[in-house]
């Protein structure tokens, strides 16, 4: 069977998309007319910030150097650790990776988490090693890398995928080194679901791998997961565009149309069978849900606007699975939704999505995880993902928050400095392994909430942008935590609570009244700001009024005429302070959006 399934996986920005356009390019699957940096990325967010969002499959037509022919079923990767979920179920349809490292980076931390979970499904991985033409590439070093800490023995090919540099080599390794898929002597259909997409027009748009049997237009099939029938409308192969088939066999990959309408009854991982001739094989399955690992409200900064966001809302996510968003009311700001993300980048991308492609003004709250509150005399864990459900302390037993075991590679030399920051973002180093003579692998767990927004850019900070950075959640531990919360002119806004350790009371509620008064604009009556936790008010700060010059028109005269008027304005503040409302500027939330947890 002359079929060879592989994925591309890479740290991020060390060439996967690049590597993918040189092969489109080499085997002519797309003309250098056509051909444009990031083909398969179409996302214009995607090309612009030179990321891959989604995973991308294509199948590619290859005449090897001896003449014989061969289908190539390539799936491109992204590389940020936000959409890490792209990559563990593109390796999951494929029996070889090809892993991509940066000669003048070196192996970073999502490379060895790539390598680990192609290691975990037992793919083939042709170690390569990219942007040899640079004049600062390492390629010795990075051939050493390979071997010593990824713990590879084939020799990595050597690619410079912007100038098409030894390509023609890798693409007769891809031959040579994966496996073709295995023939499975049974009539039993199983096809495993790694990918899909909502289509306004056709519904949603299944990508199919085939372990064994076949599927064609027409058949009964059961989506394992829910047990559900549909008729297959069409079927075909992932080109540049889709082309029907009449049938797709063992080994192939292609998509598959059957009438579904809700992308959210089609599961990643799950298993499509023929309708009554029986059941699916275990080690095809996967029953991983994507669960997103942060939340925050989103609200219009017109109120008029609620429902084109709500029209936005239901048009992203049936593009973007992995998106959550439930309806929510805040005293504050209106009518807007709560929503979940997988990562700080997730967030950002959905954001600028909303306002782009939907031409809204929005506001986002403060980002929050989800947290496991056991209350007194009750069994049951309730889970909040909302600081305005934080019950009270008087009910609570104890609080989990979720923990996340993370990787960090860095130069040795900023070694100090990388514990020191996670140490003060409640990390506790696990383990430190020296890598080689010049980099050390740290491995640590640490609250998901530390490094939700603002760890990133500290730790390239700190390392002066040569650290690289994973993590993977590992559950919930028992913490002490409580809730701030904001009161402006004696008002709570609930959009500003924010739930914290207790060893970081005071230094964000100091963070946080600086960027209130900074951003908050002054009144013609004072704006007093309270932060308080459990009932108390632990700081307090005011907004000075803005004071007209009423004595301006007084030219002279009795000074009881003039205290008239002092009296009248005094009693007219008075008046305002109780009825006036004041309104908060979209600049208070980014700014709390963007606080940093040091």
């Amino acid at each position: 069977m002359n079929i060879r399934n592989f994925c591309i996986v890479a740290h991020i920005d060390h060439g996967k998309s690049t590597l993918a356009d040189r092969i489109l390019e080499y085997t002519g699957t797309v003309s250098k007319v056509q051909m444009r940096n990031q083909f398969l990325d179409n996302m214009d967010i995607e090309r612009e910030r030179g990321i891959t969002i989604k995973s991308k499959t294509v199948r590619i037509n290859y005449v090897s150097k001896n003449g014989n022919n061969y289908i190539f079923n390539l799936i491109d990767t992204p590389g940020h650790v936000d959409f890490s979920y792209e990559v563990s179920r593109a390796i999951r349809a494929c029996e070889g990776a090809i892993l991509v490292v940066d000669a003048t980076q070196g192996v970073e931390a999502q490379t060895l988490a790539n390598t680990y979970l192609a290691k975990k499904m037992n793919l083939k991985i042709i170690p390569t090693i990219n942007k040899i033409d640079l004049p600062t590439a390492n390629i010795e070093e990075t051939r050493r890398q390979i071997f010593e800490i990824l713990e590879l023995i084939d020799e990595p090919i050597l690619i410079s995928a912007k100038t098409g540099l030894g390509v023609d080599n890798l693409m007769e390794s891809i031959v040579t080194m994966i496996p073709e898929p295995k023939n499975i002597e049974t009539e039993n259909l199983n096809a495993l679901v790694f990918d899909s997409y909502y289509d306004p027009f056709r519904g949603v748009i299944i990508y199919v791998r085939i372990f064994s049997g076949r599927i064609y237009p027409g058949m009964d099939i059961v989506l394992c997961s829910s047990n559900t029938v549909y008729k297959v409308l069409e079927l075909g192969y992932l080109q540049l565009e889709m082309v029907p088939a009449n049938e797709l066999t063992a080994g192939e990959v292609g998509y598959v149309i059957a009438g579904i309408k809700n992308i959210h009854e089609v599961k990643t991982g799950d298993i499509i069978v023929e309708k009554n001739k029986g059941g699916y094989d275990n080690k095809y399955f996967s029953n991983d849900e994507i669960k997103p690992f942060i939340f925050a409200g989103i609200y219009n900064l017109n109120p008029g606007d609620y429902d084109n966001l709500k029209i936005a809302l239901e048009k992203l996510h049936l593009s973007d699975a992995s998106f959550q968003y439930t309806p929510v009311n805040s005293d504050a700001l209106g009518m807007g939704f709560h929503c979940g993300f997988l990562g700080p980048l997730h967030l950002e991308i959905v954001k600028e999505r909303l306002e782009r492609e939907y031409n809204l003004n929005l506001i986002i709250t403060i980002p929050n995880v989800k947290y496991r509150i056991k209350r007194k005399n009750n069994d049951e864990i309730i889970e909040i993902d909302n600081p305005s459900r934080f019950p009270q302390y008087h009910e609570i037993e104890y609080i989990e928050e979720p923990y996340v075991k993370s990787m960090i590679v860095t130069p040795t030399e900023y070694l100090s400095n990388i514990v020191e920051l996670c140490k003060s973002r409640r990390g506790t180093v696990i383990e430190i392994k020296q890598l080689d003579s010049n980099h050390t692998l740290t491995n640590f767990e640490i609250p998901l909430s530390e490094i939700i927004f603002g760890f990133y850019d500290a730790l390239k900070s700190v390392s002066r942008g040569y650290a690289s950075f994973d993590y993977e959640f590992i559950g919930y531990k028992k913490s002490n935590l409580v809730k701030l919360e904001v009161l402006v002119n004696q008002e709570l806004v609930d959009t500003f609570g924010y739930i914290v350790h207790e060893s970081k009371i005071n230094s964000i509620a100091n963070k946080m009244m600086k960027i209130l008064k900074m951003t908050i604009p002054r009144q013609l009556f004072n704006v007093s700001l309270q932060i308080r936790v459990k009932n108390r008010i632990i700081l307090r700060d005011d907004i000075r009024a803005l004071r007209k010059d009423v004595l301006a028109k007084c030219y002279g005269g009795d000074v009881t005429r003039k205290r008239k008027l002092l009296e009248k304005q005094k009693e007219g503040k008075k008046k305002m302070k109780q009825f006036g409302k004041v309104e908060i500027p979209q600049e208070t939330f980014l700014g709390l959006l963007k606080i940093n947890t040091d």
